[in-house]
């Protein structure tokens, strides 16, 4: 099987990469006579073709004679061939109409997709990114907050060569005692909570950081239960809040009256309530200044993000009273808020390197596997039709978004 990783066509630029040179070639070397990867030409990667030349990895232009193709994000339709395997995050799962047309002409050039997203083992997701988003957004949201209050001065975390330069930045920060709040306790949360420890912020929980004060600054991470509540009775369960979100309100405000920076970084379902409302940003008592939304949900879990930011700007300011965009850090008492929706592109090194690992683990030895069902059940298009598991597109696909 020859497998190749692809230029990244899509803008704006993914510096990011399935794989080091270090990791393909111990893959050439384990899988000799089964698979072998070569590499097309870019000079946008983090990883340079020199790096993947010096590993001893074949340098092409053209990969149509590869059985395999593997990228990041979305391939521009003017440069999907035909009769291909790919892997890539194609962002169609949820018919997103963006994508509509990706899709048919996956089907159309009769490719096999098969998304990153939905590679399982267990009902788990065995690749992601989202430790990365974690750490470069908990990472924002401190520079965004030295910036707002005009105490400290961080480095981009795009100018940080790699994650041990990020990790020297944040410690030679001084904070004054603020209390930090993140939501979500899974691979993203960790990862915000990964770098406020690597900044030496304290811990506490969730009930000490609403009564407790504090001569230094701490952070809680809130699991689901701390900040949702069943209407009827304020009681919680776990299978009924992700099959019955609707029968849930929020209770997160009391949060935002003691924290100055909130770490959004917890999946929200649309019939989920959200953390709190326009109305209540409007509020003397509403203490946040700074909002750092990983999920970057527009019209999502978190109110003030009416827009993504992107890495050329990352933060925008909200008005209290009318929820507005102003210019960012422009007034004292507006919110400002980090929405940057490609998180992990900042630090493309380190974040190709874990998703590599990932890949060799799992998805490999899936791939030389016939029939192994992790890729069976992660393949949303084969042999020109949608596979059984993913049919309910059909309708997605077929509809004329002009009619």
């Amino acid at each position: 099987m020859k497998i190749g990783l692809i230029k990244e066509g899509k803008i704006p630029v993914d510096r990011r990469v399935a794989f080091s040179p270090q990791q393909l070639k111990d893959i050439n070397e384990t899988y000799e006579g089964q698979a072998i990867f070569v590499v097309q030409k870019s000079d946008l990667r983090a990883y340079t073709d020199e790096e993947y030349l010096n590993a001893g990895i074949e340098l092409v232009s053209d990969v149509s004679d590869c059985d395999v193709l593997m990228g990041i994000k979305e391939v521009p339709i003017d440069q999907l061939i035909a009769d291909k395997t790919y892997f890539f995050f194609s962002h169609t799962i949820k018919a997103q109409p963006y994508n509509r047309g990706l899709l048919r002409a996956v089907l159309e050039k009769n490719i096999r997709l098969i998304d990153y997203e939905v590679l399982r083992a267990n009902n788990e997701r065995v690749v992601a990114f989202g430790r990365w988003a974690g750490i470069v957004g908990g990472y924002n949201g401190l520079w965004t907050y030295g910036k707002k209050a005009s105490l400290f001065d961080m480095k981009r975390a795009r100018d940080c060569f790699d994650l041990k330069e990020l990790h020297d930045e944040v410690r030679n920060i001084q904070l004054p005692p603020i209390k930090m709040v993140i939501t979500g306790n899974g691979r993203v949360g960790n990862g915000v909570k990964e770098i406020l420890e690597v900044a030496s912020i304290r811990e506490v929980s969730p009930k000490e950081l609403l009564n407790n004060y504090y001569d230094e600054p701490v952070f809680a991470q809130l699991a689901m239960e701390d900040y949702n509540r069943r209407k009827t009775d304020g009681g919680y369960d776990k299978e009924e809040f992700y099959s019955q979100p609707e029968k849930y309100e929020s209770h997160f405000l009391k949060y935002t009256e003691v924290s100055d920076i909130l770490f959004a970084a917890a999946f929200w379902d649309p019939k989920a309530p959200k953390l709190f409302t326009a109305k209540d940003v409007a509020k003397d008592d509403f203490n946040l200044s700074v909002i750092a939304d990983i999920t970057c949900d527009i019209d999502g879990s978190v109110p003030t993000t009416i827009k993504p930011s992107t890495i050329a700007d990352p933060v925008y300011d909200v008005d209290r009273e009318t929820m507005e965009e102003i210019p960012a850090f422009g007034e004292q008492l507006s919110i400002s808020v980090m929405a940057i929706d490609n998180l992990p592109c900042e630090l493309p090194r380190d974040a190709s390197a874990d998703f590599g690992s990932q890949l060799m683990r799992a998805v490999i030895p899936a791939l030389l596997e016939e029939g192994n069902p992790i890729i069976e059940e992660a393949t949303i298009a084969k042999n020109g039709v949608l596979t059984p598991k993913y049919s309910y597109l059909e309708g997605f696909v077929k509809e004329d978004p002009n009619a």
